[in-house]
């Protein structure tokens, strides 16, 4: 399992445009994607899921994946998370 923390540090937090191109980069992985926030657990290829998180600026965030492509997974969707501002 693979993991990584974040701190959204988007004035707007994690909205829907975002949020769907995060959504469209992790049901490319075969492993199970989640996110963490205040100790509730998330499904990261779920759009609404995601979105239900609630995530805005300042908040901290867990990735956690875990399978067979969980190395290509974290390389890719941790840089994604830099980009967001």
């Amino acid at each position: 399992m693979k993991m990584c923390e974040f701190i959204i540090k988007s004035d707007e937090g994690l909205h829907a445009r975002p949020a769907a191109d995060f959504v469209d980069k992790s049901i490319s992985y075969l492993s199970k994607i989640t996110f963490e926030k205040d100790g509730e657990i998330f499904n990261a290829k779920s759009f609404t899921s995601v979105l239900s998180m609630g995530a805005c600026k300042n908040d901290k965030i867990i990735i956690k994946i875990e399978g067979e492509d969980e190395e290509q997974a974290i390389d890719e969707l941790t840089s994604f998370f830099y980009t967001l501002d």
